[in-house]
């Protein structure tokens, strides 16, 4: 009950404002919930790198519960499963760009709380492995977006309670090119042999965190560099995926 009155007396002396209208979100997140309903969610997609896939005819078979897209069947990425609940929208790219580029950290429980509501089980991972920045674009930046999300996930998941966060074992040994704007083809070159690792990671299912999945150049350099360290099992965790070009 004091727990309840005191969260009360804040929430009446430091409202939250909603970050995309500006409106008092009515909660203790800044996003109220008509903005929330304007956010697209990545439902119909592909099991392995979750680009989106045209939704199931409502006549004929059932469809298979785990749909693969033909590029992941012809050449399978170097990990089991991409989780990106959310499609890259214009609204969910300012915030995620306010958080990333603009310092505003604060948006980090935000976007946890929108991927843990739309993903029943995340696990069951060992290690929770957040995408490594350089350490020169890391003292640029301040933090690491991809480790703030990670912790969150982690912190606020009871099926994540025994996973453990490993941020320091991988390392980005070189600096890469901002990649946007690049092919699928000029990012993996720029990503090749970009992260090296200091351990073994022999049979254990880990979840790699990224911000957005874009062409997946970067998860899949560094899942390639986990599973020759000896990694069982691989998944990444993004917020949102981008669609096909033209899409």
């Amino acid at each position: 009950m004091v727990n309840s009155l005191l969260q009360r007396l804040l929430a009446g002396l430091f409202p939250d404002y909603c970050s995309l209208c500006g409106l008092r979100s009515q909660r203790d997140l800044p996003l109220c919930l008509n903005c929330e309903r304007e956010l697209q969610a990545n439902t119909a997609c592909c099991h392995r790198c979750a680009i989106p896939l045209p939704p199931a005819p409502l006549t004929g078979p059932a469809p298979a519960p785990q749909k693969v897209c033909g590029s992941c069947q012809q050449t399978p990425p170097p990990y089991q499963r991409v989780v990106a609940p959310w499609l890259y929208c214009e609204r969910l790219a300012y915030l995620i760009q306010r958080w990333k580029f603009h310092g505003e950290s604060r948006l980090t429980p935000l976007l946890a709380s929108l991927w843990l509501q739309q993903v029943d089980e995340p696990g069951p991972v060992d290690l929770i492995v957040p995408i490594p920045l350089h350490w020169r674009r890391l003292w640029q930046r301040g933090f690491n977006q991809s480790e703030l999300l990670a912790r969150q996930l982690r912190s606020h998941s009871p099926g994540l309670a025994a996973a453990r966060l490993d941020h320091r074992s991988t390392r980005r040994s070189r600096p890469t090119r901002a990649q946007s704007g690049m092919g699928a083809v000029q990012r993996a070159a720029n990503l090749r042999d970009a992260f090296t690792v200091n351990r073994r990671y022999d049979n254990l299912r880990i979840a790699i965190v990224d911000d957005v999945f874009t062409t997946g150049a970067t998860a899949a350099a560094l899942a390639l560099t986990l599973r020759n360290a000896g990694a069982g099992h691989i998944d990444v965790w993004c917020l949102a995926r981008t669609p096909a070009p033209g899409a």
